[in-house]
C-alpha cells in the first residue's frame, strides 16, 4: 500500500514511519494540513494515517474534504486518549477506524489489516491464478503442490495493485507510485524488474504485458 501519514509530532511520526515501512509499504508523511491536502491532490493513496490536531488546522477538514468530493480512500485517525469528541467527529466525517496515542505499533498494524481487508484487492480473501491460490489478507501465495511461493515486498505490492484491478489495465505509473514515496529514485526499470521477478515465481503468464499501455493479470 502507498500510505500518507499526517502527524506533527515528530517522535511518533518517525516511530509510525518507520513502522509502516517494514511492514512492506511506501509511505509519504505530511506535518501540516497544506502539506496533507497537497499530497493528496498529488498522488492516490491506499490509507491516509490522519493526526487532528495540526498547527494550521484541523484534520477533520482534510477527511471532510476527502468525502465531500466522494473520495473513498480509507482514513484512520489518530487521537489523544482524552479527547472522545474527536473520535466521535472523526467517525462521523467519515473515518473508518480510530488509534489512541500513545499509538501501539502492534495495534496499528492489525487496523490497517483490517481496513485494508475492506478495500480493494483485500475484499478478496482468496484469488485463483491458474494453479496458484493467493491469499491476499495473509500475504500468501500456494503453488499447485502446496508450496508456498515467497514474495518480497516490492513484489507484493506490485501484485496487489494488478489484483485490485484484475479487470483493468494498470499503468508503468500507478505501479510506481505503488511503490515508492514522494521523494524516493525511481529507476526507469523498475516496474519492469519487479514485474519479470513475479513472472519468474509465479509463471510468466500470469501477467500480460500490454504494450505501450502497462500490464494486467491475465
Amino acid at each position: 500500500m502507498r500510505v500518507l501519514l499526517v502527524e506533527d509530532d515528530e517522535l511518533l511520526g518517525d516511530a509510525v514511519r518507520t513502522h509502516v515501512r517494514r511492514q512492506g509499504h511506501a509511505v509519504d508523511w505530511a506535518m501540516t494540513r497544506e502539506a496533507a491536502e497537497a499530497s493528496l491532490a498529488a498522488a492516490p493513496y491506499d490509507l491516509v494515517l490522519l493526526d487532528l490536531r495540526l498547527p494550521d488546522g484541523n484534520g477533520i477538514d482534510i477527511l471532510k474534504g476527502l468525502r465531500t468530493s466522494r473520495d473513498s480512500t480509507p482514513v484512520i485517525i489518530m487521537t489523544a486518549h482524552d479527547q472522545v469528541s474527536d473520535r466521535i467527529a472523526g467517525l462521523n466525517a467519515g473515518a473508518d477506524d480510530y488509534l489512541v496515542k500513545p499509538v501501539d505499533m502492534g495495534e496499528l498494524e492489525a487496523r490497517m489489516q483490517a481496513v485494508a481487508r475492506r478495500y480493494g484487492s483485500q475484499q478478496l480473501p482468496e484469488v485463483t491464478l491458474g494453479t496458484l491460490k493467493i491469499f491476499v489478507a495473509e500475504r500468501r501465495v500456494i503453488s499447485e503442490e502446496g508450496v508456498d511461493i515467497s514474495l518480497s515486498s516490492r513484489e507484493w505490492a506490485v501484485l496487489d495493485r494488478l489484483i485490485a484491478r484484475r479487470h483493468a489495465i494498470v499503468s508503468k505509473g500507478q505501479l510506481e507510485e505503488a511503490l515508492y514515496e514522494f521523494g524516493a529514485e525511481v529507476e526507469s526499470n523498475t516496474v519492469e524488474v519487479y514485474v519479470s521477478r513475479l513472472r519468474r515465481k509465479l509463471g510468466k503468464d500470469v501477467i500480460e504485458t500490454m504494450r505501450g499501455l502497462g500490464y494486467r493479470i491475465a
